[in-house]
């Protein structure tokens, strides 16, 4: 088996920072205010399928607050679990976070890295928000060191995180996405090419795909030049156009139990490139979100505990079926 971070059977992304950067780097949820062209008429009106922005991210991340207000509240709603934490990333999640002038973005992700314990900043956005001036810029920002009155030492961690969710232009389409997939892969090399570390979202039980469909693009996804990946499983979020369509036809979608779908992470993880970073195998929506609750009020580090319980029963780690698939 390979040597993988935290002891684990896979590589837990948080785990490649730690090593990285020898010490827990927390990430803080910002909304910096952004829209996206999927919304405004630009690419599209009404969004995503499956999305409400409000289900996503915690109390503190609200657009009326500043940047530096929502840093500090972020810090202290923390500090409660995380007390040995000392530097934390700012993490521009809300809408898509490059969909602004590039004079505009200077202004605020540098606002973020101006305080004392913001080492870093990431960066959620869609494929078709970025450019190559906007990631030369990136790619400048990482590399200019913190002032010396900052206290901070070194230079500030740039990560940009595409919103990719299937690699499937049949799905990207059913589901409104507002762009194809030859979109997210020029992206992805885009931002790679350029030295800065690249992440991806992927949606679990998009209407349409089939298991062996999700299992299939672990080949797609590993031939990426990606750092790290998500996977949430789909949650139907009440008043969206993706519960409309599963009250129409519930059985196009693939909804499994937590031992099943723990069980079908394992097979993705499996198949996937073993140096790929994982940031998250499920999403938390709060209930109030949701109309049915399957697995319970079960927190994202338990799943982790059954993970990791599981792995070790089947013998398996990440990336022992990489090289067949």
């Amino acid at each position: 088996m390979l040597d993988f971070t935290e002891g684990r059977r896979y590589n837990s992304a948080a785990g490649i920072l730690k090593r990285d950067f020898g010490e827990r780097l927390q990430k803080l949820v910002l909304d910096a205010g952004f829209s996206c062209p999927n919304r405004d008429g630009t690419v599209g009106t009404g969004g995503c399928t499956y999305c409400d922005n409000a289900a996503f991210h915690p109390g503190y991340s609200t657009p009326g607050k500043s940047l530096l207000q929502q840093i500090d509240e972020g810090i202290e709603f923390h500090r409660v679990r995380y007390p040995r934490v000392r530097h934390y990333l700012a993490y521009f999640q809300s809408y898509s976070n490059t969909y602004a002038t590039l004079d505009r973005l200077k202004e605020l992700y540098e606002e973020a890295l101006s305080h004392p314990m913001v080492t870093g900043i990431v960066i959620g956005t869609r494929p078709d928000c970025i450019d190559e001036e906007k990631l030369d810029y990136l790619a400048s920002l990482q590399a200019t060191p913190f002032e010396a009155s900052s206290g901070k030492e070194g230079h500030p961690l740039v990560v940009v995180e595409y919103g990719i969710e299937s690699c499937y232009d049949e799905t990207l389409k059913r589901i409104n996405r507002g762009h194809g997939f030859e979109c997210a892969r020029r992206a992805v090399e885009m931002t790679a090419e350029r030295g800065i570390r690249t992440g991806a979202h992927f949606i679990l039980g998009l209407p349409g795909e089939t298991r062996s469909m999700m299992l299939d693009q672990c080949r797609t996804i590993s031939s990426l030049p990606l750092s790290t990946v998500k996977f949430h499983q789909l949650q139907i979020v009440k008043g969206t156009r993706m519960e409309e369509e599963y009250s129409r036809h519930p059985e196009e979608f693939l909804r499994l139990p937590l031992d099943a779908y723990l069980d079908f992470i394992i097979d993705i993880l499996e198949r996937l490139r073993p140096d790929l970073g994982i940031e998250r195998i499920v999403g938390e929506v709060p209930p109030r979100f949701v109309s049915e609750t399957p697995w319970g009020l079960i927190r994202n580090a338990e799943i982790l505990r059954m993970l990791d319980k599981r792995l070790e029963e089947r013998d398996t780690f990440q990336g022992r079926l990489w090289r067949e698939t």
